[in-house]
């Protein structure tokens, strides 16, 4: 029964990012219903209210990506062809995940 509420909480927060996504259509719903998400549990939202959820989500995390490997295998004559650009966005990508996290915690 916990579980069940819990993904419950999850999917309130998805469902209203993607309300959101649709009136504004700045940023995709699931990035707003993740910052919903944070943003409750940072005013005081029971992290216990998510957690049972938010485990299976995570357990389960590397059979998410299994649709994104596919897509690069179908695309793969499309990358080679445009292999200097994909290089740099996943070069500026990941400088930008890591610099952004080192430069926030270096505030704190």
């Amino acid at each position: 029964m916990r579980a069940a509420v819990s993904a419950l909480w999850v999917l309130g927060f998805y469902l209203a990012g993607e309300g959101l996504a649709r009136a504004l259509g700045l940023l995709p719903g699931s990035l707003w219903g993740m910052l919903l998400l944070f943003l409750a549990l940072r005013l005081g939202l029971p992290e216990d209210w998510v957690a049972p959820a938010a485990k299976v989500l995570l357990r389960w995390m590397p059979l998410f990506f299994v649709p994104v490997g596919v897509g690069v295998l179908a695309y793969r004559e499309l990358l080679l062809a445009h292999w200097a650009a994909v290089a740099l966005a996943l070069a500026l990508g990941t400088l930008l995940t890591l610099a952004v996290p080192a430069l926030l915690l270096e505030r704190r």
